[in-house]
């Protein structure tokens, strides 16, 4: 059950989809069986045909080879899909880190010519990354549609988009095909195409405009509004939103943290606890781990995990503030002996300041998002394991 739970059927399941989900799924699912031992007879024909080996043992085994690669592939498009629930809220993030996917798995595939005799393997991690990456365009796919239909012709603008697509592949091909035919170097034309797919892709995922407040536009809104006192419009909020999120990049603010992440010693939970009395969330900042968290009550609602999201920004721009400031007189002062690990006790003026800000400014903060034509959904700023997580003592 808990690999159906992560694998097989969306997230919130049965309440989740309408009751003709199952049969619809039984049915695709058997569908995609009888495909599958199908290719099997396809794939050794086609090698076969192109003449790959006129022996009687050669043929069979590359297509095993061949269906061992493409089996691989749909094993990491599946455990990739346990992801699914991020599509809805970075699906532009996670779109263009699939196209970089793309590329590196085509980039693989093209060293198998170097390394002929590491094919099985390294056709395999190719195929692994490139559905793990179609995973990731198909995904995101329907929601960018959305985003461009007025009224009720999703299908209409989804059938006509991939028409494009598909026209555009066509004449791709073509193209490769004459290029091809002079023996160009297969390094400087695979860098040539890697470098256009990868820009278009970027310029491609900047263009969408959505109007809902996920954590990379929320943090652009909230910002904008600290600084300015205005939010955004669609237009702007989305060309200021981060496109590539390295995994090694740093995420200043964490959303329903364990309780033990956010606090190094009991002492700054009791400091700061009575300053959240009122609120179903509380926030605070780890000096440690150089990061900003909001922890949720048990009794947190919906508008609760936005306004505690929307806490956190304002704190973490007084931490930033208060973090220039040191920096200008350490740079000041020519005593560097001096040293200070600062705990969260340091902060606490800070928090209290905050608490101040958000007090008076969050409703109004929501008016203008309103007026601007955002979209607020705590499910887009808050992971499905943050109610669980971020309980924090009554």
């Amino acid at each position: 059950m808990s690999f159906i739970r992560s694998y097989v059927v969306p997230e919130g399941f049965p309440h989740s989809v309408t009751p003709s989900y199952v049969p619809y799924m039984s049915w695709r699912a058997l569908k995609h069986f009888f495909g599958g031992a199908m290719g099997v007879f396809t794939t050794r024909t086609l090698l076969n045909s192109v003449g790959v080996s006129q022996s009687k043992a050669v043929p069979g085994a590359v297509a095993i080879n061949w269906i061992l690669k493409d089996g691989a592939g749909r094993v990491g498009k599946m455990l990739f899909a346990r992801q699914g629930k991020k599509f809805d809220y970075d699906l532009k993030q996670l779109r263009f880190s699939g196209d970089l996917l793309m590329e590196l798995g085509a980039g693989i595939e093209l060293a198998t010519a170097a390394f002929p005799q590491l094919f099985l393997p390294m056709a395999c991690i190719a195929n692994v990354v490139k559905n793990v990456a179609a995973v990731t365009s198909t995904s995101t796919r329907t929601p960018i549609y959305k985003a461009y239909a007025k009224g009720e012709n999703i299908g209409d603008v989804t059938a006509k988009g991939e028409s494009v697509g598909n026209i555009a592949d066509l004449l791709g091909t073509g193209m490769s095909i004459l290029i091809s035919k002079s023996n160009p170097s297969l390094v400087t034309s695979f860098a040539f195409l890697s470098c256009g797919y990868l820009l278009s892709s970027y310029h491609e995922v900047r263009s969408v405009v959505l109007n809902t407040l996920n954590r990379a536009r929320f943090t652009v809104a909230v910002d904008s509004f600290i600084k300015t006192g205005y939010v955004p419009t669609l237009k702007d909020g989305n060309s200021q939103e981060t496109v590539f999120n390295p995994p090694w990049r740093h995420e200043p603010v964490a959303i329903g943290s364990r309780f033990g992440e956010a606090f190094q010693e009991p002492a700054s939970f009791v400091a700061i606890k009575p300053l959240f009395e009122d609120e179903r969330y509380i926030v605070t900042y780890n000096p440690t781990k150089d990061k900003v968290y909001a922890l949720l009550k048990d009794q947190a609602k919906p508008d609760d995990i936005l306004k505690a999201a929307f806490h956190a920004h304002v704190l973490l721009h007084f931490i930033n503030a208060s973090h220039a400031n040191l920096n200008a007189r350490r740079r000041m002062n020519s005593n560097r002996s001096y040293q200070h690990n600062p705990v969260n006790m340091d902060f606490l003026p800070h928090i209290e300041e905050s608490c101040k800000i958000v007090m008076s400014s969050y409703g109004l903060f929501k008016k203008k998002a309103r007026e601007q034509g955002w979209i607020m959904s705590e499910s887009l700023l808050n992971p499905g394991r943050a109610r669980l997580c971020g309980v924090v003592p009554q």
